[in-house]
């Protein structure tokens, strides 16, 4: 992103240094989000809140560490991997976050297709083009500068927020139940399928890689110790208040399907969701859900571009026309609309896809914000490595378990 020198401006308080995390916290609301928490809570009730807690638990880390990389080495991730590794290391590297990137954009463009097919009746594959062609212009708005690109996005994540949180203004929750699913546990092969694409959902690999170079654009790289302790600070903030509204929103999902639609026909796809939402809630909650997840669509197909173009130049060293960089994810999930895949079916697949790619895009952010020969004194203390390796663990230990079981065909 251009006019770095402008994102360097010092700012009166700690509302003028947010926004960074806001926009990699689109990633955490993305259709994906929608298909794997209706799926999760129309299907099992409140059994899997436990997921959306935890993994929105491990994304505040996850975030922090990739921002700080960012902030003290004025280095995003991906630009960090590719000056350490060998030309056939940055190949291979680069060929499986391309395929995340892939998954990514399916979901979004996929998810973008359903909310005008819902709106409007717009049939999948020509709304898939409307979400491509809209994408592009709201990637053109990063030439304005980092801060107009952060607006637009915060806009539509407003709209994100109202309508898929308004259903639950009017949903009877079931409390004593939302405090079992606080319990870890599964019940069946099924739900481990699931909760690992909940946890694709939430902790995702682009927003990983993204986030360091938002802070970095934001920010600039700072020598001045005590600016970058006030900016570390700032960014805790930042990631803490982004992700409580994305988690908030996650959560508030899977509660709205537990509370409204279990047991109704058609709630395993989000059309039919959103039908049901119609039905049951009425039509302005269901015209506010169908207008969250358009925008939901719309924005994080945008960033999710923007963090392909990030990764493909920090480990390929090329930059590529905006174009042409949209087409090389929104070809795949055209695709998957032109042969009559089941849209919804995709959305949770590729999610599961995007589970695989987290510990590429994890091990490497943990073992280089830990080392002092890149931090400096700013590298991790005990206590924060520790919490995340830990992180890292569950969730390959996640993905272990469920390519155990597609192995198995039992998920």
């Amino acid at each position: 992103m251009n006019g770095r020198a402008r994102t360097t401006r010092r700012s009166g308080g700690l509302v003028g240094l947010l926004g960074p995390a806001f926009v990699a916290a689109i990633a955490y609301v993305d259709p994906g989000n929608v298909a794997a928490n209706l799926s999760a809570g129309a299907n099992y009730g409140y059994l899997l809140v436990w997921v959306l807690v935890l993994a929105n638990a491990m994304a505040v880390v996850v975030q922090y560490l990739s921002a700080k990389l960012g902030l003290v080495t004025g280095q995003s991730l991906p630009e960090a991997l590719g000056a350490r590794l060998s030309r056939p290391a940055r190949l291979l590297f680069w060929a499986q976050a391309e395929l995340v990137a892939i998954a990514t954009d399916l979901a979004e463009v996929v998810g973008g297709a359903l909310a005008l097919y819902i709106l409007f009746d717009v049939p999948l594959l020509l709304g898939g083009v409307i979400v491509g062609i809209a994408s592009l212009a709201i990637l053109a708005m990063q030439r304005a500068g980092q801060l107009t690109f952060e607006r637009v996005i915060l806009a539509l994540l407003a709209v994100i927020t109202v309508g898929f949180v308004a259903g639950l203004v009017i949903s009877p929750l079931d409390w004593g139940g939302i405090a079992a699913g606080m319990i870890p546990r599964f019940e069946g092969t099924a739900t481990v399928l699931l909760a690992a694409s909940m946890l694709g959902a939430t902790v995702m690999p682009h927003a990983i890689y993204l986030h360091s170079s938002l802070a970095r654009d934001r920010h600039g790289r700072q020598t001045d110790p005590a600016r970058l302790a006030g900016l570390l600070r700032a960014t805790r903030w930042d990631v803490g208040l982004a992700l409580l509204l994305a988690g908030g929103v996650n959560i508030a999902m899977l509660l709205l399907a537990a509370s409204s639609l279990p047991g109704v026909a058609g709630t395993d796809t989000i059309d039919g969701a959103a039908a049901a939402i119609t039905a049951h809630l009425g039509p302005v909650i269901g015209a506010l859900f169908g207008i969250g997840l358009l925008a939901s669509g719309l924005a994080s197909t945008s960033v999710g571009s923007y963090a392909g173009a990030e990764i493909m130049r920090g480990l390929l060293h090329v930059r590529i026309p905006l174009f042409t960089r949209r087409l090389v994810t929104l070809v795949p999930a055209l695709v998957v609309l032109g042969v009559g895949f089941d849209p919804t079916r995709a959305l949770v697949l590729s999610q599961v896809v995007l589970s695989f790619g987290i510990p590429f895009a994890l091990i490497p952010l943990i073992g280089l914000t830990s080392r002092r020969s890149v931090m400096g004194r700013w590298a991790n203390g005990p206590v924060l490595r520790t919490v995340a390796i830990a992180v890292a663990v569950a969730i390959v230990a996640l993905n272990a378990l469920l390519l155990v079981l597609t192995a198995l065909g039992e998920a």
